[in-house]
């Protein structure tokens, strides 16, 4: 590939780092607007090995998520299909009960927990996964890293929405021997996967994956967002915790916890999600551009895939619960064992239910992903090969959303900048705001929608009158 046509592709990228491990002259970077991108050193009349677009998800054409699950899980025994899920063994939802895993989570605890099973059991030796950059004095709050204990892998807990990469984790796995499970979104098990299929080491030393159900990637900045509405400005944040658990609350409605400094003074200030903008996940504040070029919402090629039960008979319980989809035979026997002593508490769940849990996620992610790579398509510009086909055959509100998405998204990253450079944190909230407006009138007009033509007719008269 020729280095000018892969950095006119790169922003489609997961950039999870696997390029970087294949290509010396590739690293990972972050850019302006806190996102990764590759970083090519080479002289652009260099042309890059074709192994750099065997192993990135958006850059390969010829293998995909269902070719890789296929491989890996359908000559099991009493395995199931769901084109929605993928294979399953097994499908729950619940929590753990055992020691303090639920506590430190930020649902039900089922990650840490199955980490700290594999290790107990000797079937790894250190698990793969993001913590806090040990570095206090790099801009950078967390990184991939790997733990080789039960507290170490504790340390990892919660979910981040923080840009992380793992090349430099990775090339350690590559020196060190051992058995390894990782932890990681989609696409970053997707590029795991990859990786193994063309280097040996990787596929004998990383034994396990667990599959994150993600929204979407964000960058830097909506971390630095949040701190700066309590007064943390961008650089005096020094830790954030996304998902603080409120007790006597529903699970969807969280906290952030943020410490840093005001005023040359450090702080900490725990806030209501709802009382933050930006907190939306639908709108797509800071959301990187990859993440609208994924179709896999499942995790699909991960051994166990972990999800939020976003489900009205789990929410109301504000310690938190997980959905949980399992593909590999042993962890399978982990989860049993672990229900029959009383270690776990996860109920039996049907494919429906389980979809339940994700269904906006799955329309957005899958549905009308067609929509989006006909938007491309028409522009005459490249983008990723997909398993779903462009089309604009959504209604005419989906596509307007899909439409307000993208400019939320995108603006956002450039009006971030400009307030920072502004030292402005109202002229960001100001003209995201009326983005947000459009939103959420989009979404009364579909409401309006079902409701009949007349209520519709109605919402649209009372919009012209307040003008």
């Amino acid at each position: 590939m020729k280095i000018a046509e892969f950095n006119a592709k790169k922003e489609f990228s997961e950039a999870s780092g696997s390029t970087a491990i294949v290509e010396d002259g590739i690293q990972m970077k972050l850019n302006a607007y806190g996102v990764y991108e590759e970083t090519v050193l080479l002289n652009e009349k260099h042309d890059l090995d074709s192994i750099v677009s065997d192993v990135s998800p958006n850059l390969n054409k010829d293998v995909n998520e269902s070719d890789i699950a296929k491989m890996l899980y359908s000559n099991i025994e009493g395995i199931n299909f769901d084109k929605r899920i993928g294979y399953y063994t097994s499908l729950y939802a619940g929590h753990v009960i055992e020691g303090d895993y639920r506590e430190k989570a930020s649902s039900g605890g089922m990650g840490t927990w199955i980490f700290k099973e594999l290790l107990k059991k000797g079937l790894i030796d250190g698990v793969i996964h993001v913590k806090e950059n040990p570095n206090k004095s790099s801009a950078l709050l967390f990184q991939y890293d790997i733990s080789y204990s039960v507290d170490e892998i504790k340390e990892g807990a919660k979910t981040k929405y923080y840009p992380v990469e793992f090349s430099e984790v990775l090339k350690k796995v590559k020196k060190i021997p051992g058995k390894y499970a990782i932890i990681g979104i989609p696409s970053f098990i997707m590029a795991i996967r990859l990786l193994a299929e063309k280097d040996e080491i990787f596929k004998e030393r990383i034994k396990f994956t667990v599959g994150l159900i993600c929204g979407h990637q964000k960058s830097s900045k909506f971390a630095e967002f949040m701190a700066w509405q309590v007064g943390i400005k961008p650089g005096n944040l020094k830790h954030i915790d996304f998902r603080k658990k409120l007790p006597n609350r529903l699970a969807n409605n969280y906290g952030i916890e943020m410490t840093g400094f005001i005023d040359g003074k450090e702080v900490t200030i725990i806030k209501p999600t709802k009382e933050l903008i930006g907190q939306n996940w639908g709108q797509g504040y800071f959301k990187t551009k990859s993440s609208d070029f994924t179709d896999d919402v499942m995790n699909e090629t991960a051994d166990i895939t972990i999800g939020d039960a976003w489900l009205p008979e789990y929410t109301k319980d504000s310690n938190g619960n997980n959905v949980v989809v399992v593909r590999n035979p042993l962890i399978d026997n982990l989860i049993t064992e672990g229900i029959e002593s009383a270690k776990l508490n996860l109920d039996i769940l049907d494919k429906e239910t389980l979809f339940r849990s994700q269904e906006a996620h799955y329309r957005h992610t899958h549905d009308e992903l067609t929509y989006r790579l006909y938007k491309q398509d028409k522009l005459g510009e490249w983008r990723p090969h997909k398993r779903v086909a462009a089309s604009k055959n959504i209604s005419f509100l989906r596509r307007r959303v899909q439409d307000l998405r993208e400019e939320i998204s995108v603006k956002s990253h450039i009006l971030y900048k400009e307030a920072v450079e502004l030292d402005d944190l109202n002229y960001f909230e100001t003209e995201m705001k009326k983005l947000s407006k459009k939103y959420n009138y989009l979404y009364k007009l579909m409401k309006a929608q079902k409701r009949g033509f007349l209520a519709l007719i109605k919402l649209v008269f009372k919009k012209i009158l307040k003008k």
